[in-house]
């Protein structure tokens, strides 16, 4: 089944450092499994690619920080929940 609205989740940060170089990267990683969907990632008033980890860094988002990942296209529902999984994992961080 092809959805072509765009489904969100708000996902919090929970790993101590926030979203620095190695979680932007496995963020990115979820995303690009996805080729045909486009992932943007918002904070606060901000909205940058999610496929792109220096977009991802430069929303400074810390520990509690909510984000909203949008994704539309195919595997949209799939990409969400491994980035759910990814988030509660803390980013596999203490």
């Amino acid at each position: 089944m092809e959805n072509s609205a765009p489904l969100s989740r708000i996902l919090t940060v929970q790993n101590k450092m926030g979203i620095h170089a190695r979680p932007a990267a496995m963020i990115v990683r979820i995303a690009n499994k996805f080729a045909e969907a486009d992932l943007q990632v918002e904070k606060d008033d901000e909205s940058v690619n999610g496929k792109s980890i220096m977009g991802l860094m430069m929303l400074a988002a810390g520990n509690g920080a909510k984000l909203k990942f949008v994704v539309t296209g195919p595997g949209a529902e799939q990409m969400l929940t491994d980035m759910e999984a990814l988030f509660a994992r803390k980013f596999d961080e203490a």
